[in-house]
């Protein structure tokens, strides 16, 4: 079988290898990949900024979705056929997160999804919505469920306000559940054409953060003064303080993201005397988005994503590192 690894560093040394074909051992399930979707923590392991010290070479990514092709003895939860995608996270099944939990995560402690087959454990695999192709369902296993963990942790009601930071996976599915659960979101962007296309998915307003960089203002203007109930901080260190300054007394930022570098001094005094609650998600357990399909499945909802073949699997990359897509970037495997 065909696989796409990194023997190096850097999105140039990505190469196209042949493997031996996996074989399910107890307990164990071989899946057929479909599609395969791309996180910005992907082009950070590909350029080894994740973790220098990763043992090499490895197959990259941890979204995956396809079809069960061989299943090992023991195995109940699966069949041939079975329409799947890998949890992020291989040994997180439910409840809180513990530092045994979080090891295991496809594409960075083990060898991820860019791969025609692999082999995961019974448990490390969901089942995925009926109305969605593979390429849809590969968006899930990290974007969506990190998006769908930040609004359950926030505990809104219907007419709260959320604030989205770009254009990105994880922002587009925050919108898109927001505005599912009765919400008004708010969004900050680059870019007038991305916020025109976001505006289509629900955004009640946005605001392009280049020619307008006190974004924290304006969303204050926007909620009477009193900020945003939930901020979905996808930035990191170079938009947090702002993020802070944004939300209202009590609310929540969901800390998600580190794509911005040149920390602003970090506003203490907001945090104690607005009484926020700054919470870091990361991702989530099979339970977690088992319970996301539900909602999809409700609701029908389809998510936002570009395809292309995986042998463009390095331009793909490079479009990430220039931030210039619109939600999911999505490569077809095998094709």
């Amino acid at each position: 079988m065909r696989v796409a690894q990194i023997p190096t560093f850097g999105i140039d040394s990505l190469e196209f290898v042949e493997r031996a074909q996996p074989q399910p051992g107890a307990g164990e399930v071989v899946v057929n990949v479909g599609a395969v979707s791309f996180n910005y923590r992907d082009l950070m392991v590909v350029k080894g900024l994740y973790n220098p010290k990763m043992a090499l070479p490895r197959i990259p990514c941890s979204d995956g979705a396809g079809e069960v092709v061989a299943v090992g003895p023991w195995v109940t939860a699966w069949k041939t056929g079975d329409r799947v995608a890998g949890i992020f996270m291989q040994n997180w099944l439910d409840g809180a997160p513990t530092p045994a939990k979080v090891k295991g995560a496809l594409g960075g402690d083990i060898d991820g999804m860019l791969s025609e087959n692999v082999l995961l454990k019974e448990s490390g695999l969901v089942r995925v919505p009926a109305h969605m192709s593979l390429e849809e369902a590969a968006t899930l296993p990290c974007a969506a469920v990190t998006a769908w963990n930040a609004m359950m942790a926030a505990q809104l009601k219907p007419g709260s306000t959320v604030l989205i930071q770009g254009t990105g996976g994880v922002s587009i599915f925050a919108l898109q559940f927001a505005h599912r659960m009765g919400m008004r979101v708010l969004g900050v962007s680059s870019s007038d054409e991305k916020l025109a296309r976001a505006r289509t998915l629900g955004l009640a307003e946005g605001l392009n953060y280049r020619t307008t960089p006190e974004w924290d203002r304006w969303v204050l203007e926007q909620t009477g003064g009193e900020g945003a109930d939930l901020v979905v901080e996808v930035g990191g260190a170079g938009t947090l303080s702002r993020s802070l300054r944004a939300v209202r007394m009590g609310g929540m930022v969901a800390q998600i993201g580190v794509l911005s570098g040149s920390p602003d001094p970090l506003p203490i005094p907001q945090i104690l005397h607005k009484q926020i609650h700054l919470r870091g998600i990361y991702v989530g357990s099979r339970q977690n988005f088992e319970e996301m399909n539900r909602a999809l499945t409700l609701w029908r909802l389809k998510p936002v994503y570009e395809s292309e073949s995986w042998t463009a699997v390095r331009d793909v990359l490079s479009r990430m590192e220039s931030g210039s897509h619109f939600g999911k970037l999505v490569v077809r495997v095998g094709a």
